[in-house]
């Protein structure tokens, strides 16, 4: 992992969140802006499995359990799909707001990815 990408990974995922959330809570449904926000940060999540694949073979490997960094990069990669699925089909205001919801979940996992790969203390 590549601290200056997990920020910036994190404010993506934050400020998309922070949008549809409030765009789901003011009634609107799901739209190319809300919707390009959740693949943006899916955009990022498929970088950040490159860089978690490369990063160890660099010398840059994680302080923590790999195996637990690698269950939770799968599990945010495959978040943005699901919750973009639920918004073609459902197309309501709450959709909007998984979306938010969604992308706000993800940003608390790479803070913790963050953590796994950098806090350790053996």
């Amino acid at each position: 992992m590549i601290a200056w990408f997990q920020y910036v990974e994190i404010a993506v995922a934050v400020a998309a969140g922070l949008f549809a959330l409030a765009l789901g809570l003011a009634g609107r449904k799901p739209s190319d802006y809300t919707l390009g926000a959740t693949a943006l940060v899916e955009v990022l999540l498929l970088a950040q499995v490159v860089i978690g694949i490369v990063a160890p073979l660099a010398g840059n490997p994680p302080t923590g359990d790999l195996v637990e960094f690698w269950v939770y990069l799968v599990s945010a990669v495959l978040i943005p799909p699901a919750a973009v699925v639920w918004a073609l089909v459902d197309r309501g205001r709450w959709s909007t707001a998984v979306l938010g919801v969604a992308c706000l979940a993800i940003a608390v996992m790479l803070y913790r990815m963050g953590q796994i790969w950098f806090v350790q203390v053996a």
